[in-house]
């Protein structure tokens, strides 16, 4: 990957096509859970998304696994596939961009109230 597509974001734009056809291959129970997982995982992702591209990897191998061996969605990843998305994004307790930008904001509310007051 160099500099120009660091920037511009066509390696993700590629790396993303490439699911999206994988994907396709993909029974209707899989693809549905495929649509889902994307959804629960989107929130944890950082500005451009880039730290999510191996935890969507790997979540799409696993679909592709287990429909070739003629597993269904639902022995694989449970009822809970938030559940199972935020295990992947790193635990019950892994923070998505609402907590770091809600952190943020009470940062600066902090600090112009300690201008304020002293």
């Amino acid at each position: 990957m160099n500099f120009w597509e660091t920037v511009t974001g066509s390696d993700l734009t590629r790396e993303w096509k490439a699911f999206e056809t994988r994907a396709e291959a993909l029974p209707a129970d899989h693809r549905a859970a495929w649509e889902e997982i994307k959804g629960h995982l989107l929130p944890y992702g950082d500005f451009t998304g880039r730290n999510l591209m191996p935890i969507l990897d790997g979540a799409l191998g696993l679909l592709e696994e287990t429909a070739g061996d003629g597993q269904g969605v639902h022995e694989v990843l449970g009822d809970d596939i938030g559940g199972f998305c935020a295990a992947l994004a790193g635990g019950a307790g892994a923070r998505n961009y609402r907590d770091r930008w809600r952190e943020q904001l009470n940062r600066n509310v902090a600090r112009k109230l300690d201008k304020l007051g002293g």
